[in-house]
């Protein structure tokens, strides 16, 4: 047990799975992602390689969760790109949006 949590001999960290999400400047509107691999996948999304965002860039990424399980992650981006999860990300990350908005 290493800091109250059972080392398993596989670092975690190695093997999470990212949820996100982007809002375009441009636009304003948000984008759902899921990656394995989050700063590149950010590259990627910063550099027009993905077609769905490249029209709307540039983009800024408003919120991530990571999960250890790749179908918890697939699970929770269905989720969150549906009618509730779109509205539970606009009350999470509501006080961030109203301060974006009076600058």
């Amino acid at each position: 047990m290493i800091g109250g949590f059972y080392y398993t001999g596989q670092a975690p960290w190695n093997t999470m799975h990212y949820v996100y999400i982007l809002r375009s400047n441009q636009d304003g509107d948000f984008y759902v992602g899921y990656t394995s691999d989050l700063e590149a996948r950010l590259k990627l999304h910063h550099s027009g390689r993905v077609p769905s965002t490249r029209g709307r860039r540039p983009l800024q990424l408003l919120y991530y969760e990571a999960c250890l399980n790749e179908e918890d992650a697939l699970h929770r981006e269905r989720y969150l790109k549906s009618t509730y999860g779109k509205r539970y990300i606009k009350n999470r990350i509501r006080r961030f949006l109203k301060s974006d908005e009076e600058t």
